[in-house]
């Protein structure tokens, strides 16, 4: 039987980056078993001295296919009422929320309260952090208020579930497993990739890819890079494919002080959706060298262009690439770091993990997700 679905969270005309790609993408997955959907996104999600990076919207065109209705200011009390009594009123069955920052949860929690007043509409938050990877005044309550408004959660790594079991302990809550990103094109050779991005085809290219914070563990992947026994390999770059999200002067302070700039490709504009594909295709490894994390699409991403990855043993990252089988998992260090990278290059490995990773991937289908938050607001 079709349902009535409502997204609440990132999406076009904001560039939100993996969350407003996986909200789209959740949208479509719903449509495709014939499900009503439509997703309720922000006119200002953040005000302009708390974004991070340089714009907050897309110069790309709509998602053909969705319905999107921009409404939201996270800042406007009064656009969370007519947010609030806007979905309200329609009387989905199923309203879905992501959450991810605190600072979302006094708006998030309003719309959520005055959607509640159907008597009907049940309330499932996407959690992809409880608690925040920067901690800021307001955490806690900011995020008890929204939590203690939904009815039941998905979270996407075992260790969100742990921090939100704190919070909400008696509500149903559901671990699933991040779907792979199947929207960004389909595979094309290292030769395309490259000469869409106007790279020499003869080097290796490792990939670090997405907004640039310090969690994520450039600093290290830096350190990495300037391993003497990585210097030695002169056909060795790194592709550094993301807006910086802080200040991005410490981190050209490193390249400098490392003599590294010989060894690295910077490309920190925003990558829009299309070039997505180009800079996986173009990549030997990915190397997601991070301090501390929940989960990240950045590895789905990799899984749907067959790339082998190095991830750090932290947060979700380590549930999602079996070490050895598909890559590395290491400890958080330049040392142990560049221990992988040396290790892929000279073992051979790199057809078996493509294989193998070809095999793992299925699981991570958007059928199972989809059908998986079906049987959860069943119970809620």
């Amino acid at each position: 039987m079709a349902r009535r679905i409502v997204i609440v969270g990132p999406a076009h005309p904001l560039r939100g980056g993996g969350m407003a790609t996986f909200n789209e993408r959740l949208a479509q997955a719903f449509q495709d078993n014939g499900d009503e959907v439509e997703i309720v996104t922000f006119r200002l999600q953040y005000p302009s001295f708390l974004f991070p990076g340089k714009n907050q919207y897309s110069d790309e065109p709509a998602p053909e296919g969705l319905r999107i209705k921009v409404l939201i200011n996270s800042i406007n009390p009064i656009s969370w009422l007519r947010t609030g009594n806007y979905i309200r009123k329609q009387r989905p069955d199923l309203v879905i929320f992501r959450y991810w920052l605190p600072f979302m949860g006094p708006a998030l929690g309003t719309i959520a309260r005055i959607i509640k007043k159907n008597n009907y509409s049940r309330i499932l938050a996407i959690t992809d952090n409880v608690v925040p990877h920067e901690k800021r005044p307001g955490d806690v309550p900011f995020t008890k208020y929204f939590l203690s408004a939904c009815h039941g959660f998905v979270t996407m790594s075992r260790s969100v579930q742990q921090d939100l079991q704190r919070f909400e302990p008696n509500k149903p809550n559901l671990y699933l497993a991040h779907p792979l990103y199947d929207n960004f094109g389909t595979i094309e050779t290292k030769a395309e990739a490259c000469a869409a991005l106007g790279l020499d085809p003869n080097y290796s290219y490792l990939l670090f890819f997405g907004f640039i914070r310090a969690y994520k563990g450039l600093d290290l992947l830096l350190q990495t890079m300037a391993d003497a026994r990585i210097k030695q390999r002169k056909d060795l770059k790194l592709i550094v494919a993301g807006e910086f999200y802080e200040d991005a002067a410490p981190y050209h302070k490193l390249i400098e002080e490392l003599h590294l700039q010989e060894q690295l490709i910077l490309r920190t504009d925003f990558i829009p959706n299309s070039e997505v594909r180009h800079y996986f295709c173009a990549a030997d490894l990915i190397v997601q060298p991070y301090k501390h994390a929940t989960q990240s699409g950045v590895t789905q991403v990799a899984y749907h262009f067959n790339k082998p990855m190095v991830v750090t043993n932290v947060g979700g990252l380590a549930e999602l690439v079996p070490d050895g089988e598909v890559g590395y998992v290491v400890e958080p260090q330049p040392q142990t770091i560049a221990d992988a990278i040396l290790d892929f290059y000279s073992s051979g490995k790199a057809s078996t993990f493509e294989q193998q990773i070809q095999n793992y991937k299925q699981r991570f289908s958007w059928d199972a997700f989809t059908e998986a938050i079906y049987s959860l607001a069943a119970k809620l």
